[in-house]
């Protein structure tokens, strides 16, 4: 099989495209698969030539389009060209909106915001009811948008903020903000912000000698600069992959490459094991209904994707800073 890997060569992501194109090729000479290594610049407008590169090559299947500049413009002369694509990172709700609305044959292997705000809710709902809560945003859409995703399921159940805030980001301190939520009650707090932000609240709440238990999303998952994260604060995010149990044939031979196997090195490993899979068993239909219907063991664990063509098992976890690393909570 022919897998076409697009994926950043050069410029600012190119760390990143290196480690797509690394952990897609360790798999692929596993796997015994042929890999054509499209460039991605992420430039608006540049899918439909990316496109024309992948069918050109006679690639089977695209995997990787870190960008949705790229991933928007490639999808539909994919679609006509029979052409399944699986993206490891694009979580852009819209398009995947359209793929099912024109029948495109596209994959998410990037985990939804929909399933990052349903276990954040989930986790919620049965380790925080009963305490006194509160819901704060950065004003940034996306915070702003997942910290109101779940405040309805939340108030549904029965649990109301006790005290919301919108803070201004980017800022040396946020001593009023955690002054205000103790002035509240609040004793623990869900935080849509960035790490850079949540660290200083964290580190304010220390200073002013105020308890919260402060848990934020997957954006915690970021460089640990310039205040460093708190242990003890929690996250909704995805496992560092590595340590999985499923992983770990996969990380010694990307070790035997002397590759560390960061970032999207395992993800994209993991798609093409995906795909060889669904190759093997498509029989007689296309490759594309194969991909839809496989459930199969991967490096970052089982993989399938259901009828709205997302991931079935949604990867989000609880997990808490601690000595350098998110873990699993220390209650657990």
């Amino acid at each position: 099989m022919n897998i076409g890997l697009v994926a950043p060569q050069d410029g600012a992501y190119v760390l990143l495209g290196q480690q797509m194109r690394a952990g897609a090729e360790a798999a692929a000479d596993t796997t015994q698969d042929k890999m054509t290594v499209i460039g991605e610049s992420c430039a608006v407008d540049s899918g439909p030539a990316i496109a024309d590169k992948l069918i050109a090559a006679k690639v089977d299947v695209a995997i990787g389009f870190l960008c949705s500049e790229s991933l928007e413009g490639s999808l539909p002369k994919l679609a006509a060209a029979n052409i399944p694509a699986i993206t490891l990172s694009v979580r852009w709700p819209t398009i995947m909106e359209d793929a099912l609305k024109k029948h495109w044959p596209f994959y998410r292997l990037a985990p939804s915001t929909k399933a990052e705000s349903a276990k954040v809710t989930d986790v919620m709902i049965y380790q925080w009811a009963g305490f006194a809560f509160a819901l704060v945003d950065d004003g940034t859409i996306r915070g702003r948008e997942l910290v109101d995703s779940i405040r309805a399921p939340l108030e549904q159940r029965g649990m109301k903020a006790v005290f919301s805030d919108t803070y201004r980001p980017g800022q040396d301190q946020q001593i009023s903000l955690v002054r205000r939520l103790k002035k509240a009650g609040a004793t623990h707090v869900f935080i849509g912000g960035d790490r850079s932000d949540i660290s200083i609240i964290a580190c304010d709440a220390k200073a002013e000698n105020i308890p919260l238990v402060i848990m934020g999303g997957d954006a915690l998952k970021a460089v640990d600069k310039p205040v460093p994260l708190a242990d003890g604060v929690l996250a909704v995010t995805t496992p560092d992959y590595a340590t999985l149990p499923a992983a770990q044939t996969a990380v010694a031979t990307l070790r035997k490459r002397n590759i560390e196997p960061d970032g999207y090195t395992l993800p994209a490993y993991a798609s093409v094991e995906l795909v060889n899979a669904a190759q093997k068993q498509m029989g007689s239909g296309s490759l594309s209904d194969a991909i839809g219907k496989i459930r199969t063991q991967t490096a970052i664990g089982p993989l399938g994707f259901g009828a709205d063509h997302e991931l079935i098992n949604n990867p989000y976890q609880l997990l808490e800073w601690r000595d350098g690393a998110f873990q699993a909570p220390a209650e657990q």
